[in-house]
């Protein structure tokens, strides 16, 4: 069967290109043997990709041993956790996009055979997994895997808990050693963060859609068993190029579906939701808002991990890992057991022989953390295309919240507030200008979410926005409000003292304003430009779409 790497080294005719590979060290046997694509985010500024050099040296090997030739090239990262809290973080949900585009420039321009997509953290997992679907050539993903999680205090924290320590020490709640203690302590090492954030929701829902190898998204990066993972996903691309398995072919409406499932069982971070639609747009699968209170609905959620529990990545590995989530939701034919995965086989042979190992951290299908899923969508006149939350994350006596508006037209004016205590108990603090095109990027608000939680007000106080959520967020969080500020969305006429209505069982977010004044505000609403219009996020801010669509590039 013709490879598309034929088109770089076959006949006469390309004799000056395979000069060109000869000048980088290739031999007739390489040439000769499909080429792969080995996208590497190695980076040493993430602490999730400072490992990606082992992980790549060691799917080189596998790919190697199963007689393909690897190729190694580059894709860029961005930390969420050091951009946060200043320009940086409008930043990166923009790099999903660069990332996605650059993937696709290098294995098209190269004509690369396969792809074996190395990323480890936040927008970088997406940004690769939306390359591969839109080149639809044979890819499989192989994280860096997650962090251990640290200690301080006489207990087990992750990256949450620092940020939280800031709110906490502002409030005069924690000296200045215990304060150094978190900071040297709480992130021990190399991995994704050690909770169910943003980064590791994304590893585990790759291997959930089928994606990825079963461990993927559970397996520490500091272990053994995370290089022969790797290796073994070096192998596995060669299988999937010998049987023609596409990612195409992986991600159908079904997967999508089985992916979103597993969401709701453990109670992934909101982003995860802007990520699985703007996958979908990129397979050109259908995939609406809808469908997750759908699941909502019924899916109940096994998992508790950090910030929304106790329990770390680390933990849920020992348990059985996703494998062993999906092993519980099998038991109420929840999953569709049909499709293939990037293991060459079905979701149910990947299943057989799996068990629960640990029914304190994955609770029993019969005995859950609650009968709904750990994600929800709120609709009403205050996002009429939804907004998200993060339900498992939620405090029982925040489901349902009614308090007056603290209106800001950007993060920075909130955290200022917050950390001068001028937030009381009851409020709905409101961040709004910070959607896609109005950030632009769409920062997360980690910061004010966990100083209201450092300083015990996740219990009291919620928090909207048109911006996002780091996985590391709990309590009354909503984010993704649609049609954003910059837009015209209701969100941009809310006036402080507003009463906001919050219903989260029932699925609603409402200001307490009849129609004939919103339209009255609308009449003389001037909306703010964005905040930056020059160079790549002023490209990104005109060209960006929505949130409930993914928050993709038009």
């Amino acid at each position: 069967m013709p490879r598309r790497s034929d088109n770089i080294v076959k006949g006469p005719e390309r004799m000056p290109n395979r000069s060109l590979l000869r000048a980088c060290g290739y031999t007739d046997e390489e040439l000769s043997r499909p080429m792969i694509g080995v996208v590497s985010a190695y980076s040493e500024i993430i602490p999730g990709h400072i490992n990606l050099d082992k992980i790549a040296d060691a799917v080189k090997a596998g790919v190697s041993m199963a007689g393909g030739t690897p190729v190694l090239v580059p894709a860029i990262g961005v930390c969420d956790g050091i951009a946060m809290g200043h320009i940086g973080m409008k930043y990166s949900l923009a790099s999903r996009e660069l990332i996605a585009d650059s993937v696709e420039t290098l294995a098209n321009a190269h004509q690369l055979d396969g792809l074996v997509l190395i990323p480890n953290c936040d927008k970088i997992v997406p940004g690769m997994l939306m390359a591969a679907a839109r080149l639809n050539i044979p890819s499989i993903l192989v994280s860096g895997g997650p962090m251990m999680a640290g200690h301080f205090g006489g207990e087990e924290v992750s990256l949450s808990k620092t940020f939280e320590a800031v709110g906490a020490y502002k409030a005069g709640m924690m000296d200045e050693a215990t304060f150094y203690d978190a900071e040297c302590n709480s992130c021990p090492g190399c991995g994704s963060c050690a909770g169910m954030y943003t980064a590791n929701s994304m590893n585990c829902l790759s291997e959930a859609i089928g994606m990825a190898l079963p461990g993927n998204g559970t397996t520490p990066a500091v272990t053994a068993a995370r290089i022969h993972l790797a290796k073994h996903a070096g192998m596995k691309i060669m299988e999937l190029i010998e049987k023609d398995i596409k990612p195409r072919d992986i991600l159908t409406p079904a997967a999508f579906r089985n992916a979103l499932t597993c969401e709701m069982a453990l109670g992934c971070s909101t982003n995860s939701v802007l990520h699985l639609l703007a996958l979908a747009h990129e397979a050109e699968v259908p995939l609406e808002l809808s469908l997750i209170n759908e699941l909502s609905s019924k899916i109940p959620n096994l998992c508790h991990l950090a910030p929304a529990g106790p329990h770390h990545i680390e933990q849920l590995y020992a348990a059985g890992g996703i494998p062993a989530v999906m092993s519980e939701l099998v038991k109420r034919d929840f999953l569709d057991l049909s499709l293939i995965t990037a293991t060459g086989k079905t979701v149910g042979e990947n299943l057989q022989g799996v068990s629960n190992k640990n029914p304190e951290v994955i609770r029993p299908i019969g005995s859950p953390y609650s009968e709904n899923g750990g994600i929800a969508v709120l609709w009403g006149n205050l996002a009429q295309e939804g907004c998200v939350v993060k339900r498992s994350a939620v405090a029982p006596e925040m489901m349902v919240h009614e308090g007056p508006a603290r209106v800001y037209d950007c993060e920075e004016d909130a955290i200022a507030d917050i950390y001068d205590g001028k937030i009381n108990k009851g409020d709905v603090v409101v961040i709004r200008y910070e959607g896609p095109k109005g950030g632009p990027g769409m920062r997360e608000m980690l910061n004010p979410t966990s100083a209201l939680a450092g300083m015990k007000l996740d219990k009291d106080v919620a928090l909207i926005t048109d911006g996002r959520f780091s996985g590391a967020s709990r309590g009354a969080s909503i984010g993704h409000v649609s049609p954003e500020a910059a837009n015209g969305g209701n969100i941009a006429l809310v006036q402080e003292g507003d009463i906001i209505k919050i219903d989260i069982p029932n699925s609603s977010i409402n200001l307490a304003l009849s129609d004939e004044e919103l339209a009255a505000r609308r009449e003389k609403l001037q909306l703010r430009a964005p905040n930056i219009t020059t160079g790549w996020l002023g490209r990104y801010a005109r060209l960006v779409g929505p949130s409930h669509l993914g928050a993709v590039m038009q």
